[in-house]
Order: structure tokens, then C-alpha cells, then sequence
């Protein structure tokens, strides 16, 4: 049986509605940040992907999680 780690995962903004802002949700080890966005089931084709922090920190969607991170989104805004 897999490694298994908790991941804390928070949401802002649109990837709010219908749906949680703060949940620990637990991933098989080496788990990328890539594949908890599409777990989410967030529409990102709608609202990309604006910022990606791991425990306060600026990642891309291949950053693999450890047990105990903290995965924050944010979507793009926009302006005019």
C-alpha cells in the first residue's frame, strides 16, 4: 500500500463557489501539485491558474507535496 500524505488545500476567490475553502485532503506520496488541481475539479480551462504557493512560497504545477504542506490557489484576475 502507498505512502499516504495529508495536504491542507485552500481556495480563493471563484474557485470558491460551489465548492470548500480550506480542506485537508490526503494523496499518495510524490503526489504533483498538478494533480490536487484537477482533483478540485476546478473548471481551470474558466479560470486559470494564477498563483500556486506552497506553504507561502510560489511553486509551478509540477511541485511535488509533502505531508503537512499547505497548497494555496489563486486564480488569474483580470482588469480594465
Amino acid at each position: 500500500m502507498p505512502e499516504m500524505i495529508d495536504v491542507t488545500v485552500k481556495l480563493f476567490a471563484q474557485y470558491r463557489k460551489d465548492n470548500f475553502k480550506v480542506e485537508v485532503r490526503s494523496y499518495v506520496q510524490n503526489t504533483i501539485a498538478r494533480d490536487i488541481i484537477a482533483d478540485t475539479g476546478i473548471p481551470i480551462e474558466r479560470f486559470p491558474i494564477g498563483v500556486l504557493m506552497v506553504n507561502g512560497r510560489h511553486v509551478d504545477e509540477n511541485h511535488a507535496l509533502n505531508h503537512g504542506d499547505t497548497l494555496s490557489m489563486f486564480p488569474k484576475v483580470g482588469g480594465g
